[in-house]
């Protein structure tokens, strides 16, 4: 069993994540802990993409975090069946599904087989609190 942790902290008036039925839908997680952005900018075209891999990391471990805390004692998720990466990218930037990995990655070293997903990763202009990235999932459950 899992032990849960904390929810990531809202930063507006939504719930880390919600259910219905066997479907978790999270809200978008930038990576904050304690309820503190790790880091903050633009993803830069320039910059070695290792230098993002603990905020997209830390974004999916959000993300992670709220959908598990919709399980029952007895559940699990059997699937992630969908990942969103918001990347906020400098003009120019085309890395997108490389920043993305590193979040493919964290959940499949959490959820082993339940982690292929489809996978969306988009750029965007800005996110939230100057964010480097956005992380949301749709996760099944079963037991």
């Amino acid at each position: 069993m899992i032990e849960k942790k904390a929810n990531p902290i809202p930063q507006g008036k939504y719930v880390p994540a919600t259910r219905f039925g066997d479907v978790i839908v999270t809200a978008g997680m930038t990576p904050r802990k304690n309820g503190q952005l790790i880091q903050t900018g633009r993803v830069l075209k320039d910059a070695p993409l290792e230098d993002y891999k603990d905020a997209v990391r830390q974004a999916a471990e959000n993300a992670l975090t709220a959908a598990r805390n919709q399980l029952a004692e007895d559940e699990c998720i059997v699937r992630v069946l969908s990942m969103t990466v918001y990347v906020n990218a400098e003009d120019g930037f085309t890395s997108h599904a490389k920043i993305a990995d590193f979040a493919s990655d964290y959940l499949n070293e959490e959820l082993g087989d339940a982690s292929p997903m489809a996978r969306v990763s988009i750029g965007v202009a800005t996110l939230p609190g100057n964010a480097p990235v956005e992380i949301q999932l749709m996760c099944g459950v079963g037991r």
